[in-house]
């Protein structure tokens, strides 16, 4: 069985993508060492959801100074020192104009109208623009993609609803905008997988450190050896600045190498740093398919036939990317998930519930 564009669609990008809640502590940002050669003002459009507070973070670690651009409607007390702009991307940019930044990194471009709209204005007052994108893009999932693969079309381009079935094409469609009004050495073009680590309020990544802390029998799906591809939220923000920092231009999949991480050394990783043993059960993708199981929805991350799919990530590699491991980021991950309220933890948003788990559990026994 192989994975078709809408089940990665409805299962990856689009949660991470638009999250707009459970933020990091504080003290949790990015420690790379990196310190910027000159202060830079920086420009972010959004800043208070998932994946901006950790930009804001790592630039103002290095010294540059921010500016947030957004409704102020998300955690607007969490940053109250920054200058923060209130408008609207759908026809509210006043705020924006006359301004001048050293950079500016649009991390809340779903609709490709508000993309142009944003570059345009911004183009002749900004050094670099950092559009935030997505894996989400390609229009084949069953071939490893590269920056140059096709991407995914709408045959409607006038459409802004963002759903699992629209979201990559308006992602790519909004790349081409900001390419349209950005000239090509001053943009940067980021497309991340899934985004995991403190502050992801998706829970699928969540859901593997959870479910083997819990120990016992524990449903593992397919083998041992199906990919896993992530990208640690703080390893973007980390790239982020540096695409600033070293004026890095160009297009890169913001991923982990293709089987450098597999369910294997997942569950290894887990097991380690839950110090639970459990007992893993390995079942077969099409006895979980018969049993109304599917990769990415059901089961997070993992993925039907992954190892034949997934995303090269040599380019961004050359340029300098990092991955942490991902026992790194279980670890920090389950550390923050401790920290939130129980009304909160009571129940994750992602995954196998412990009664369907059980029945399937049972099922595969039984098999004959």
């Amino acid at each position: 069985m192989k994975n078709s564009r809408r089940e990665f669609i409805k299962a990856g990008a689009i949660g991470a993508a638009l999250a707009t809640t459970g933020l990091p502590a504080a003290g949790q940002a990015t420690e790379t060492g990196k310190v910027a050669k000159r202060p830079l003002s920086i420009l972010i459009l959004g800043g208070t959801g998932f994946i901006g507070p950790h930009m804001v973070r790592e630039a103002l670690r290095r010294g540059h100074s921010v500016t947030l651009f957004n409704r102020g409607r998300t955690n607007n007390t969490l940053f109250p020192d920054l200058e923060t702009i209130k408008g609207d991307r759908d026809n509210g940019l006043a705020g924006l104009q006359g301004r001048k930044w050293d950079a500016v990194v649009d991390n809340s471009g779903y609709v490709p109208r508000h993309v142009a709209d944003s570059a345009h204005l911004l183009a002749p007052n900004v050094g670099r623009y950092i559009f935030i994108s997505s894996v989400s893009v390609y229009a084949d999932f069953d071939v490893v993609n590269n920056e140059k693969s096709p991407l995914a079309t709408i045959p409607d381009e006038t459409i802004e609803e963002v759903t699992g079935e629209t979201y990559g094409a308006l992602k790519a469609l909004c790349e081409q905008r900001a390419a349209d009004e950005i000239e090509g050495e001053k943009l940067a073009i980021l497309r991340p997988t899934y985004i995991c680590g403190p502050g992801d309020h998706t829970d699928r990544f969540t859901y593997w450190p959870l479910r083997a802390r819990r120990g016992g029998r524990m449903l593992w799906p397919g083998t041992p050896d199906d990919i896993v591809q992530i990208i640690d939220v703080r390893d973007l923000a980390t790239f982020t600045i540096d695409c600033i920092d070293r004026e890095i231009p160009g297009t890169y999949n913001l991923v982990n190498p293709r089987g450098a991480s597999t369910m294997g050394t997942l569950l290894r990783d887990c097991q380690a740093i839950t110090a639970r043993g459990g007992e893993p059960v390995w079942v077969e993708e099409a006895f979980l398919s018969s049993h109304g199981v599917h990769g990415g929805t059901d089961l997070p991350i993992w993925f039907n036939s992954s190892r034949s799919i997934g995303f090269s990530a040599d380019r961004g590699l050359g340029a300098g990317m990092h991955n942490r491991p991902v026992r790194e980021t279980a670890r920090d991950l389950l550390t923050w998930w401790d920290s939130l309220p129980r009304q909160r933890t009571a129940k994750p948003r992602a995954g196998l519930s412990p009664m369907k788990e059980a029945e399937v559990l049972a099922a595969w026994r039984k098999r004959g």
